[in-house]
């Protein structure tokens, strides 16, 4: 299994996962003090969609080119606008989690992205640069975390998003977000994970929740099989929340009927409470 992000930019787990992340840092805008964001595995930060990995798999084509026509709409939610604005500004590139975080930030706020690839860790450097506050770093990301928190601010985001290239990754994501939320117990925190087998992320997402977390959302979105693709493209991934922001739940909710109208039938975004409100 391997979710190198060069192969997947664009496509339909990345709208969830970053119209999650754009909504959870608005959220934190709110407040003037300032905020800090981790994101332990960062990748390049910026990926072209013409490029030999993206057209490889073609997956952008079901994500985010089905919603490229929308952007601009002023009928749509303020977070999907915002998300739409920020990654369809660079045609024909579509940029990582870093760079969507980086965007966002404000003077008083602050980002690290760590990615331990070199190749990847040079280009997310170059992708970053442009930002003051916002620094790359080439270094194992599970092994950083821990070194990062808590952060001088006392609010912020930790997203945890590897590739999961190891077979025994799900259970070192699952130790980082619980040893993460033991050191910064306030943070939002966000885990990425691919569904292949429902009871397996029920399971993964279950150890996580047996740490003590009392307040996680878990956002899913699924997508139907291509006609004529590789049985094992990956068609359902999952977004497990902890301390979601107040409304993030709603927000998702209101964006998932635009989702499935636009990226097609067979498309579905749930939002469950695993504990906490409505859990």
């Amino acid at each position: 299994m391997n979710y190198r992000h060069a192969f997947h930019a664009g496509n339909f787990a990345d709208v969830a996962k970053h119209l999650a992340l754009v909504a959870a840092l608005l959220h934190l805008r709110k407040k003037e003090k300032p905020f800090f964001v981790l994101d332990s595995h960062g990748g390049s930060g910026r990926y072209d969609l013409a490029g030999d990995a993206a057209r490889r798999t073609g997956e952008a084509e079901a994500g985010i080119e089905k919603l490229r026509a929308l952007r601009g709409r002023m009928d749509l939610p303020e977070v999907l606008r915002t998300y739409l604005d920020i990654v369809c500004a660079d045609a024909g590139h579509y940029p990582g989690s870093p760079l969507i975080a980086a965007t966002l930030l404000r003077a008083q706020d602050r980002l690290v992205a760590i990615e331990k690839h070199p190749e990847d860790a040079a280009a997310l450097r170059a992708a970053l640069r442009p930002f003051p506050n916002a620094k790359a770093e080439e270094a194992d990301g599970y092994r950083r975390i821990a070194a990062l928190l808590p952060p001088k601010e006392r609010r912020g985001l930790v997203l945890i998003d590897p590739p999961y290239e190891a077979a025994d990754e799900f259970q070192t994501a699952a130790d980082a977000l619980t040893q993460a939320w033991r050191r910064f117990a306030t943070g939002i925190y966000m885990l990425w994970f691919p569904i292949k087998s429902k009871a397996a992320a029920d399971a993964f997402c279950g150890e996580v929740l047996a740490a003590g977390i009392n307040k996680a959302l878990r956002i899913d979105i699924e997508i139907a099989p291509a006609a004529g693709t590789d049985k094992e493209r990956l068609t359902a991934a999952g977004l497990l929340v902890v301390n979601p922001p107040y409304g993030l739940d709603g927000q998702m909710r209101a964006a998932a009927g635009i989702l499935a109208e636009h990226m097609g039938e067979g498309t579905g975004l749930s939002v469950d409470w695993l504990a906490g409100e409505g859990g």
